[in-house]
């Protein structure tokens, strides 16, 4: 598969600010959302501080949370984008097919994407995103642009739910009734 490096911990402050928001849920019984681990194979240890310098990924994996809210299966994935444009390359084939199949089983499936130089957060739901991939797989663009997003998805934070994606979870399901 792939090598863990630094470059995999690009989204930890995004994914920090999610899993802070993701404990609050729990506790206020709003929501039960795990991270899911990624199954590494280490291949070399720093003796010193015991951290893993190189490993493996044994596995793909598919999004990097996955749960309940109010009894609807939800799963997602964090990105984070330093500019206005989104590389469609930061999702992976895998993680398309996973969402679309999590979807057909009624699930909710989307993409928390933060473009940190706005210090903006969107939620985008699934067929937003597989409209992007699909007109990529038609030879479109690559990526797609912060102007392609649509605002009115935009995430806030609210007390000490850091990436309040509940509203948008609301708006998502509201939408497809």
């Amino acid at each position: 598969m792939g090598t863990w490096n630094s470059r995999g911990l690009r989204g930890s402050t995004l994914e920090e600010l999610i899993n802070r928001t993701n404990d609050s849920y729990r506790e206020k019984k709003l929501a039960l959302i795990q991270k899911v681990p990624t199954p590494i194979t280490p291949i070399s240890i720093d003796k010193e501080s015991r951290h893993i310098t190189l490993a493996y990924f044994e596995q793909k994996s598919t999004v990097d949370y996955i749960g309940a809210v109010q009894g609807i299966p939800v799963c997602f994935d964090a990105k984070e984008c330093r500019a206005s444009t989104f590389p469609l390359q930061n999702i992976h084939p895998h993680q398309i097919a996973f969402m679309k199949e999590f979807e057909e089983q009624g699930g909710l499936a989307f993409i928390i994407l933060s473009f940190t130089a706005l210090n903006e957060t969107y939620y985008l739901p699934f067929d937003a995103v597989y409209r992007f991939w699909q007109r990529m797989e038609d030879g479109g663009r690559k990526s797609f642009t912060y102007e392609e997003v649509d605002k009115s998805w935009q995430i806030r934070s609210h007390r000490d739910m850091l990436i309040h994606y509940l509203e948008q979870i609301q708006m998502d399901l509201e939408r497809r009734d």
